[in-house]
């Protein structure tokens, strides 16, 4: 497992440049190597030592995983502070962490209660995924979004609480986080379209009724010119 997780972190980070920086200065390689040493003390009852290990891990790498998760692998944590893996959670071969995930639980329930990743999966810096939950093979979750639901295989996840924004993810690139689509975004510029044409309805009938001198049609324009002007910089500031 720890050929294959250094061959990976190879193939996906193009700042690795040779075995002995990986080894040393990679925190997410050094917080698996001894989350697979407290796992399999783990699995065959020793008390204390296991989470000793993982607060040791959590002091020099930044990264909590406790003893009790499953860990696929080729499992990159990349950067990885602030990352927090829970008890039970499962985390498929190959995915992809990025810093400040936590795959957590939603409250003081037993048995199952962290969620279950499957195969490829990238998670987004500081995204949450929260509860006994299934995320399907090839799922990439957007930054910071909030997962509280099953995610079908091959969608790509946004938003809080997380939505599916798009079905068959076709791109090989996973570092495409350019290309997730932005839903509240694009439902904000949707209702600004539709508020401007009633608007524009509205002062049609307007006109048709009422003459220009009870209207004081050139101030009411000339206002509304302004705020569209507003609304128009902050949604292209924010990219809207």
């Amino acid at each position: 497992m720890l050929l294959t997780d250094l061959r990976t972190i190879f193939e996906r980070d193009p700042a690795a440049r040779n075995w002995l920086e990986v080894l040393f200065c990679y925190p997410g390689l050094q917080a698996l190597i001894f989350h697979r040493l407290a796992h399999w003390l783990y699995k065959i009852g020793i008390p204390f030592i296991p989470r000793f290990i993982s607060h040791i891990s959590r002091f020099l790498t930044g990264i909590e995983i406790h003893p009790g998760a499953l860990i696929g692998q080729g499992v990159f944590i990349d950067h990885g502070m602030g990352v927090v893996i829970g008890e039970t959670a499962i985390v498929g071969d190959y995915a992809l962490i990025y810093q400040g995930v936590t795959l957590g639980g939603t409250g003081k329930e037993s048995g199952k209660r962290h969620p279950t990743l499957g195969s490829h999966v990238v998670v987004g810096a500081g995204a949450k995924v929260l509860g006994n939950i299934e995320i399907g093979d090839r799922v990439r979750i957007g930054a910071g979004s909030v997962v509280l639901r099953d995610v079908p295989s091959n969608t790509t996840v946004v938003g809080i609480p997380g939505r599916v924004t798009r079905q068959n993810n076709l791109s090989t690139n996973v570092l495409d986080h350019n290309k997730v689509r932005d839903v509240e975004a694009e439902v904000i510029r949707a209702l600004f379209e539709r508020v401007k044409a009633l608007e524009k309805e509205f002062e049609q009938l307007q006109q048709s009724s009422l003459s220009p001198t009870e209207l004081g049609e050139e101030q009411t324009s000339s206002k509304s010119n302004k705020s569209d002007g507003i609304i128009e910089d902050f949604l292209d500031g924010a990219g809207i």
